[in-house]
């Protein structure tokens, strides 16, 4: 029994064919404008969860470290941008119980679009899965919903985490009789753990958007290309921002709009493309085991 599936070794031995049909089938399913309308929503809808998020974990972590692991990790979804997009939260803060149902109300109907133009996407990329069970409209209805609660919980372990790292990093340890600082790992530690949050994220919008079952197996292998791509768009849009762009010329006082409308419809295209490419997995899987048992 071979260790590596059919499946797999196609992907090993015929990469290009592979990532050939991960792209014309992107291109056939409209991923492009379908991200653009995502990032679209997606950017109205950030700055009230931002500022929500902030206002209800201020209670229970100082808002002081709360920013500042923000401002750390908003950096991996908009490049360059992420201090710019503290300064409008941290104008609206001290406003926070006026405005407060405004913002609710702004969050709800902006999330509530994103994530069903969202849902249409994963229905069509995943269509060769011809579901015809519907979620219940309840289900579909709460899930952006309890997926930002997940937001908020998970923004307050990494700020808890984030804050016993900052406090470890102060600290040495005495080894083999030589003294060793440990403030060389914080750096390291901050990276992994967005690094592993973000493979995480993405399997479980992977998992759970797409009507019909993903196996986890799946869903990490998407994660897992669409974070190593990620990865290199994010270091090139800081050099470039910081380089060679221009766009504060072309775009005056937008430009931070526009540069995080940029980077959010780039997420947003990569976010569906790691769909493409398990629903190419999925079938590539699929026509192979109908080879093996038609032999």
């Amino acid at each position: 029994m071979s260790l590596i599936s059919k499946t797999d070794q196609q992907l090993i031995f015929h990469p290009i064919d592979f990532t050939l049909a991960v792209l014309r089938n992107f291109s056939k399913n409209q991923g492009l404008l379908l991200a653009g309308a995502v990032a679209y929503y997606a950017l109205l809808s950030l700055l009230p969860m931002i500022i929500l998020l902030v206002l209800g974990l201020s209670h229970w972590v100082d808002q002081a470290e709360l920013l500042a692991t923000l401002q750390r990790y908003l950096e991996w979804l908009v490049p360059s941008q992420a201090a710019a997009v503290l300064a409008d939260v941290s104008g609206f803060i001290n406003h926070g119980v006026s405005i407060g149902v405004v913002l609710l109300g702004t969050l709800v109907f902006f999330s509530s679009l994103t994530f069903s133009i969202l849902q249409k996407a994963m229905a069509q990329i995943f269509a060769h899965r011809h579901a015809t069970v519907k979620r219940h409209a309840v289900v579909a209805a709460l899930l952006p919903y309890s997926l930002l609660l997940l937001a908020g919980v998970a923004l307050f372990a990494i700020t808890v985490l984030s804050v016993t790292i900052q406090s470890l990093s102060q600290e040495s340890i005495t080894l083999f009789g030589a003294e060793w600082s440990l403030r060389r790992l914080s750096g390291p530690a901050f990276y992994g753990m967005g690094l592993a949050g973000e493979i995480l994220i993405l399997t479980l919008f992977y998992t759970v958007l797409p009507i019909g079952r993903t196996r986890i197996r799946h869903a990490l292998l998407g994660a897992a290309v669409i974070t190593v791509i990620w990865e290199v768009v994010r270091h090139v849009l800081v050099w470039y921002f910081a380089t060679l762009s221009s766009a504060s010329v072309v775009y005056g006082s937008l430009t931070t709009a526009v540069v995080v409308l940029f980077s959010i419809e780039l997420a947003a295209t990569l976010l569906l493309l790691g769909a493409q490419v398990i629903s190419e997995y999925e079938q590539l899987e699929c026509r192979l085991g109908g080879a093996d048992r038609s032999g």
